[in-house]
């Protein structure tokens, strides 16, 4: 891989995992503040993954992203918008899981439809007032 094909690479991924993130805020919030209200829902990863080997640029791309977010739900704070992260809680079947994977290892992957049942209460009424929170779909029960 050339030094152009990693620069690449690394604004492809960062451009969805943060821009992305940003400019649909951006277009978003506006028309949350003159309801006054809304929901932003953030997706992340664990920690570890986000220092793991091999795994620049995605591992950085959502550190920042997380970072936007605590300081998106700083910013809106008072205004009835309200910002989280939701994070699956473990490896999940995804375009960023090798099908190389032993299948010892494949057999522990979430479903990725363990975030319905959270991010469907975090964009709704019931989490009124919850921000600036870190949401693991494997621990979520509903309130």
């Amino acid at each position: 891989m050339t030094i152009a094909d990693w620069v690449r690479d690394w604004f492809r991924v960062t451009d969805v995992a943060i821009l992305g993130y940003f400019l649909v805020t951006r277009a978003v919030a506006p028309h949350m503040l003159e309801a006054g209200h809304g929901k932003i829902v953030n997706i992340s990863v664990s920690e570890t993954t986000m220092r793991r080997k091999g795994f620049t640029p995605y591992g950085p791309s959502r550190a920042a992203t997380e970072a936007l977010s605590h300081i998106m739900a700083a910013d809106l704070a008072g205004t009835g918008i309200d910002v989280n992260l939701l994070l699956p809680g473990g490896a999940t079947r995804s375009g960023m899981t090798p099908d190389s994977a032993p299948e010892d290892m494949q057999a522990t992957w979430l479903d990725p439809a363990i975030m319905g049942p959270p991010v469907v209460w975090l964009a709704s009424p019931a989490s009124d007032g919850l921000t600036d929170q870190r949401i693991i779909a494997t621990e979520f029960a509903v309130p």
